[in-house]
């Protein structure tokens, strides 16, 4: 396992009152304005923080890619109590995604660029997958010291990661912060 993936032990974490207080998929989501006939490709889905939001606003195919098998079948179990019939599950990784070239109108890669190595191929996949005037929503930790997340040598600050998005090809739309601790990105293809 690369050193930088989360750990599905503690998937827990991943869906807690806190998070959803802090960081609410519904209102983040919303900077999309994803619309019913739309694509979405949720990077690193777990299980399916924003896969499931994702797929109450799109009747369109919403792509939930994770490397650990695991993580699926959770999501796979949450998605049919929701009673969606909308989401695809695809395992691999972001490095390398199995899907075809312009896929999607949005990806999603929620705290998941930071596991990615090298963070070039990895957008180099995103703007691949994504269809000509598609958007990324990128959520991560800013790169400061705090108590929770990944390890500060594993973070990317936010300047970075704009800069990085540009080298690639990416317009930058908005970049905010949700909490002291994460930057929102929306990038275009």
């Amino acid at each position: 396992m690369n050193e930088r993936r989360f750990d599905p032990s503690k998937m827990a974490k991943l869906d807690n009152p806190d998070r959803r207080k802090a960081l609410p998929p519904e209102k983040l989501l919303s900077e999309l304005n994803i619309r019913e006939d739309q694509t979405v490709l949720d990077l690193g889905a777990g299980t399916g923080y924003f896969t499931i939001p994702a797929a109450k606003l799109t009747q369109g195919t919403v792509y939930a890619l994770d490397v650990e098998p695991q993580m699926l079948s959770v999501l796979k179990e949450r998605v049919e109590q929701e009673g969606l019939q909308n989401v695809h599950y695809v395992n691999g990784v972001i490095e390398e995604i199995p899907l075809a070239d312009e896929i999607a109108d949005y990806v999603i890669a929620s705290f998941v660029l930071h596991e990615v190595e090298p963070l070039s191929k990895g957008l180099q996949e995103i703007y691949r997958t994504l269809k000509p005037g598609g958007k990324c929503f990128c959520l991560e930790w800013e790169k400061k010291q705090m108590e929770q997340g990944p390890p500060l040598n594993h973070r990317i600050h936010s300047s970075d990661m704009e800069e990085s998005m540009k080298q690639q090809g990416f317009k930058v739309i908005s970049r905010s912060f949700p909490t002291d601790q994460h930057y929102l990105l929306i990038v275009e293809k």
